[in-house]
């Protein structure tokens, strides 16, 4: 059974760091790009960070320079640290990973249930 269950949400003020962790179970963790995902409230969801089963990351331009997506493939877990959080941060987080088996097949795409991140003084 695929789990993703992501941690590490909270409230913090601005300015603020926060760390959130997605430990995955149920697939081979490894060779899946691993991702965070965003939802504000009345807002689309959109990637935040993505890192390939090879370590490349690429980020959102509104969190370059203040988030970093790692992962530990023996721990299965990705992590996003955020720092310098802006009320614009504020989302629900969420975990997804992805993996297409092969060019034309139906790719897999698992999502977790989120973690919500609160931006206030």
């Amino acid at each position: 059974q695929v789990q993703l269950v992501e941690s590490g949400g909270g409230l913090v003020q601005p300015g603020g760091s926060l760390r959130l962790s997605c430990a995955a179970s149920g697939f081979p963790f490894s060779r899946y790009a691993m991702s965070w995902y965003r939802q504000a409230a009345g807002k689309q969801r959109e990637l935040v960070a993505r890192i390939t089963s090879g370590a490349s990351t690429n980020y959102a331009d509104s969190v370059k320079g203040r988030f970093t997506i790692s992962r530990d493939n023996a721990k299965n877990t990705v992590y996003l640290q955020m720092n310098s959080l802006k009320s614009e941060d504020a989302a629900v987080y969420y975990c997804n990973a992805y993996y297409v088996p092969r060019v034309g097949f139906k790719p897999d795409d698992y999502w977790g249930q989120g973690t919500q991140v609160t931006v206030s003084s």
